[in-house]
């Protein structure tokens, strides 16, 4: 038996968290959250198919598998932060005033 080729193995793991995070972004930047529901599964199988050929085994290939998915979603998390980051700011509760999303015309009821 031959000695792995260590170089390959590694390239294959950091491809497939590039490319899972490159998926997440994406999903983050265009999709609502329901559309990792579709995303995820496609990942992990995308992922488990690579590695079977490249000569991972089965309990190799899981740690990669979950990292490939826990990736994806942080790149999910990442976009989806950008995205709404104007509207995520603790300004509003310091200042008192209203944020983009309150009503201004409706009053605090005061008892």
């Amino acid at each position: 038996m031959r000695a792995p080729n260590w170089e390959a193995l590694v390239t294959t793991v950091l491809l497939l968290l590039l490319a899972s995070a490159i998926t997440g972004l994406a999903t983050g930047l265009f999709f609502r959250v329901w559309a990792l529901s579709l995303v995820s599964p496609a990942t992990a199988i995308l992922a488990a198919t690579v590695l079977q050929t490249s000569g991972f085994g089965f309990w190799t290939g899981i740690p990669i598998v979950v990292g490939c998915l826990v990736t994806g979603q942080l790149a999910y998390l990442a976009a989806t932060f950008h995205l709404h980051r104007g509207k995520l700011s603790m300004q509003d509760e310091i200042d008192g005033e209203p944020g983009e999303h309150r009503h201004r015309h409706i009053e605090e009821e005061s008892e």
